[in-house]
């Protein structure tokens, strides 16, 4: 199985620079790839690849957790909080500490993001995976040699890297959906719905071996 080529409408999905995904390539997950679910339960799955290093702070489990809570009102902190305990057990040196202090030394659209540019300095990060890219200007990050990345973008550029390794996580996903169960064409449509619409249309020409 082949990726494929010459998907050039989906570099604009961030700085249009091409990721270079290795080991040591370091990133930083936004709040908004860990709610909704279905995002959040790939974007760990790839974590746990090794084909790149993905990072986060207490403070943005707090945001995404706070946001599931709004919306969800009648769900179970306790159990939310417990999801938040094993993803940072699992994911291997994935918390970034210490940071605060970075918070004021630039401004961004939004005021309340300045933490997930301080974490990206903090770690020594090249790339933050976002999906709210206006918030994070190219000439701001520019000056800390980090750009922002779609989360879409980002999980086809290790597709072009790595196929299987990405439809290694997808198949896995899958067969963890028990309650209910999915069909591929199930879990292509959640992908979908979550704004990996690129990942979506390309596993639809791979949907018998998922």
């Amino acid at each position: 199985m082949q990726a494929h080529r010459g998907r050039s409408d989906r570099r604009s999905a961030g700085t249009g620079a091409r990721v270079l995904i290795l080991a040591n390539f370091t990133v930083i997950y936004d709040a908004c790839l860990l709610y909704p679910a279905p995002l959040r339960d790939l974007m760990i799955r790839l974590a746990l690849t090794g084909k790149f290093r993905a990072k986060w702070t207490a403070q943005i489990q707090q945001e995404w957790l706070d946001a599931v809570l709004r919306d969800r009102p009648d769900l179970d902190r306790r159990r939310l909080e417990r999801t938040i305990d094993r993803m940072n057990e699992a994911v291997p040196d994935c918390l970034v500490s210490d940071y605060e202090s970075l918070i004021d030394d630039f401004e961004l659209p939004d005021p309340d993001d300045r933490h997930v540019l301080a974490a990206a300095i903090r770690a020594g990060a090249q790339c933050i995976v976002t999906t709210n890219l206006r918030d994070f200007p190219a000439d701001t990050l520019k000056r800390f040699d980090i750009f922002a990345r779609h989360p879409d973008a980002f999980v086809l550029d290790l597709v072009d890297l790595e196929a299987e390794v990405v439809l290694a996580a997808v198949k896995q996903q899958r067969a963890a959906l028990n309650n209910p169960p999915y069909t591929p064409e199930q879990l292509i449509d959640a992908l979908r719905q979550v704004g990996l619409t690129g990942v979506a249309s390309l596993l639809t020409d791979w949907i018998e071996v998922i």
